[in-house]
């Protein structure tokens, strides 16, 4: 199977290389300051659940997030556009880090950035 036939998610490394990159980048998210403050009540093991189907579903693996919807799980946690930037630029160092092809990473950022509205509460979704 060529690149073009395969999938991000395959790309990436499937299952194995998904999980590597979430516990690596989650190291890097979690020694910031700015956004430690947003975990430290959020038991990590979930977390690190939920965002290996989410970036598994994201890069068209063979998973299905189960998680809330993201405009749920961060609402009126005062997440700013800043900090979402910080958190994808912890995204990028990681799988630059894991030697992730310039494209792929773009790729990723770009369906990553699809959620930014709802991360940072400014959706129109009620509730």
């Amino acid at each position: 199977m060529s690149d073009e036939e395969s999938s991000l998610y395959d790309r990436m490394g499937g299952e194995e290389g998904i999980s590597a990159m979430v516990d690596d980048f989650y190291a890097r998210v979690l020694a910031n300051p700015n956004l430690e403050p947003f975990f430290r009540n959020v038991p990590l093991d979930r977390l690190h659940r939920m965002q290996r189907e989410f970036f598994g579903a994201a890069t068209d693996g063979p998973v299905v997030y189960s998680g809330k919807p993201l405009s749920h799980v961060h609402r009126n946690l005062g997440i700013t556009r800043r900090h979402f930037q910080q958190f994808t630029e912890h995204l990028i160092e990681t799988l630059q880090e894991k030697g992730i092809d310039e494209n792929e990473i773009l790729n990723l950022i770009s369906r990553i950035n699809v959620y930014a509205d709802e991360i940072i509460g400014e959706s129109n979704v009620d509730g």
